[in-house]
């Protein structure tokens, strides 16, 4: 795509919603990475019922270290997988007391050091908790990239290295949130709605979806 079809597929995105965030609900970044973590094969919707209910209870490492593993299980057993993230949920909070004084550290290296931690839920903290300008390549994130034209590649690195040297920096902050909210409500995995897509004239998608 040329430069100047990703400055106006951004631009547009913008103008759309000038302040995009993430649609887990968080008040400080501990709880934001319990959330990402929970999150993975998982909906965000699910995630936010189960959170809902739990920091009330226990929101810090501390208090979910308190809790226990079984007890934590109780309060996440409608997300998928909620044995093993209890598990990792809890080595996580042990870490970040024994390494980083219950903070959440603001390096990757640091963050991708802590049980259930990858590279994409490490990019969502730096991005969303602390402002910095990672782009973190979900499913949907991969899908526009690919289907667009935007930043084509068979792997998530490979997507994730190329959005990063094409997007502006004046777009890279709210980038991989504009991507995701397109890729969840407007251009989905099986039906994309391309009759109500802004950036429909800048795709490279072959497939188009016709109007109804």
């Amino acid at each position: 795509m040329k430069r100047a079809d990703v400055i106006e597929l951004f631009s547009r995105l913008r103008e759309l919603d000038p302040h995009p965030t993430t649609e887990l609900n968080y008040s400080t970044p501990f709880e934001l990475l319990v959330a990402v973590v929970l999150s993975a094969q998982a909906t965000d919707v699910g995630v936010n019922k189960a959170t809902k209910k739990l920091y009330p209870v226990a929101n810090t490492p501390q208090a979910i270290l308190a809790l226990g593993e079984p007890e934590l299980k109780r309060y996440i057993s409608t997300i998928g997988l909620f044995n093993a993230k209890a598990k990792n949920v809890i080595a996580l909070c042990g870490l970040l007391l024994e390494q980083h004084a219950g903070e959440v550290p603001r390096s990757r290296e640091a963050l991708e050091a802590l049980p259930g931690v990858g590279r994409k839920t490490a990019n969502v903290v730096l991005n969303t908790a602390f402002g910095e300008p990672t782009i973190a390549v979900d499913t949907h994130i991969f899908r526009v990239a690919n289907r667009t034209g935007l930043a084509p590649g068979k792997d998530v690195r490979t997507v994730e290295d190329k959005l990063v040297k094409v997007i502006p920096a004046e777009f890279r902050q709210d980038a991989h949130h504009w991507l995701i909210l397109h890729g969840r409500y407007v251009c989905k995995a099986r039906k994309p709605d391309c009759p109500h897509c802004v950036i429909r004239d800048l795709c490279r998608y072959r497939d188009k979806t016709p109007a109804a």
